[in-house]
């Protein structure tokens, strides 16, 4: 595996190796190509603290077989979305390293490949979605806030249809660093949820529902219009909503560790 940029900027705090052969280092780390198909940000974790994902949806198998591989040479693990049949057979072919594990989410049509054990959990994320159809979305997040090192407690099928169902979830839910919520059809349930808890909420319409504003149109756009503050992410966006969640999360950890 390629050294983090955190370990080379340690080693030139230390005096180990100069200057010139840092910002050489550090142009090395920019990124690794991948045959012509690809170049792979391999930084990108310790430069933003969020972790390169793999879209495979629109890939050749192999091609994706391959920058898998290299991401997970290179950072240790590595997260692919939107996952077929047909490339989740060639991804399970792939030789891993010793103690390394594959997981396969179904329903959220995800795949995480490790080289080791995930780092413990810092930070909680709470992931809700509305209805039946809107958990593969919400799953795609949850997959995304736990690989990027949070804890997740998960509650679906709390839409406002029956808004009893919500309460004792958000109970549960009490002591999370961010929401990320989860609706199709008119979109109704982040804005409730961010008028009731401390906690940011990120709004991720889904693309369920028909007719006029069906297809995740006018959950967006309810969800743009609420009066009740939250973030919202683009339809069917799990990875970003999951992403921002765990971000806060982490962040709102470590600055409790500080203090």
């Amino acid at each position: 595996m390629q050294e983090s940029l955190r370990d080379l900027l340690k080693s030139f705090g230390q005096g180990t190796i100069s200057l010139d052969e840092t910002l050489g280092r550090i142009k090395i780390l920019n990124y690794r190509a991948v045959g012509e198909v690809a170049k792979l940000d391999v930084s990108r974790a310790d430069r933003i603290g969020i972790p390169e994902a793999i879209l495979a949806e629109g890939k050749d198998k192999n091609d994706l077989l391959a920058i898998s591989l290299a991401h997970l040479a290179e950072t240790g693990s590595v997260i692919i979305t939107r996952v077929s049949a047909e490339q989740l057979d060639v991804l399970k072919s792939a030789a891993l390293p010793t103690g390394g594990s594959f997981d396969h989410n179904i329903r959220a049509r995800t795949v995480v490949m490790r080289s080791g054990e995930r780092k413990p959990a810092s930070g909680k994320v709470g992931i809700l979605a509305a209805g039946t159809a809107d958990i593969p979305v919400a799953e795609e997040a949850k997959v995304v806030a736990e690989e990027m090192g949070c804890a997740v407690i998960s509650e679906y099928d709390v839409g406002v249809a029956g808004i009893h169902r919500l309460f004792p979830c958000l109970e549960r839910m009490s002591d999370v660093d961010a929401f990320v919520v989860a609706a199709g059809r008119e979109g109704t349930l982040p804005a409730v949820v961010a008028g009731l808890v401390n906690a940011p909420v990120i709004g991720l319409p889904v693309s369920t529902g028909y007719g006029l504003g069906g297809k995740g149109q006018a959950a967006l756009y309810s969800m743009l219009q609420s009066c009740s503050v939250l973030t919202v992410v683009n339809v069917d966006a799990g990875f970003v909503a999951g992403a921002f969640a765990a971000k806060i999360a982490k962040q709102k950890a470590y600055g409790q560790k500080q203090y």
